[in-house]
């Protein structure tokens, strides 16, 4: 108990620092279009089509191996694509030297054939443990 109360209140405090600063910079009006712009992004976009794939994927058969093969691509998704859409040139070239959209297309793949090889070997075990 006494946990959770430090922890609100250190959160709380964190809040406080971030409107300080917001307030200081004078960046209010960005954040707010941000903020405005996340949320319609998330309920307008991403959650109607994450809703949407997973009614798709409800009627596959092999539906944990599928859904565990696209928690796998969101997650490398959610880790290159602020270097993928940041606009410009790197501040420092050697910093960011790899090209992050072909390597991140390569990964996806191997998460997908990862995930086709699942399936294909669950079912030839599971016709082989029948017979």
């Amino acid at each position: 108990m006494v946990v959770r109360y430090v922890c609100g209140a250190v959160g709380v405090g964190l809040m406080g620092v971030g409107v300080w600063l917001i307030v200081r910079t004078g960046t209010f009006w960005d954040v707010l279009v941000w903020l405005v712009g996340a949320i319609v992004l998330h309920d307008g976009v991403i959650a109607p089509l994450v809703l949407a794939v997973g009614l798709l994927v409800a009627a596959v058969p092999a539906r944990g191996v599928v859904r565990g093969g696209l928690i796998v691509a969101g997650c490398l998704t959610l880790v290159a694509l602020p270097v993928m859409v940041r606009p410009g040139v790197p501040p420092n070239p050697t910093a960011l030297p790899l090209d992050y959209v072909r390597n991140w297309l390569v990964l996806l793949g191997v998460v997908a054939v990862g995930t086709v090889g699942l399936v294909v070997g669950r079912r030839l075990y599971q016709r082989r443990r029948r017979s």
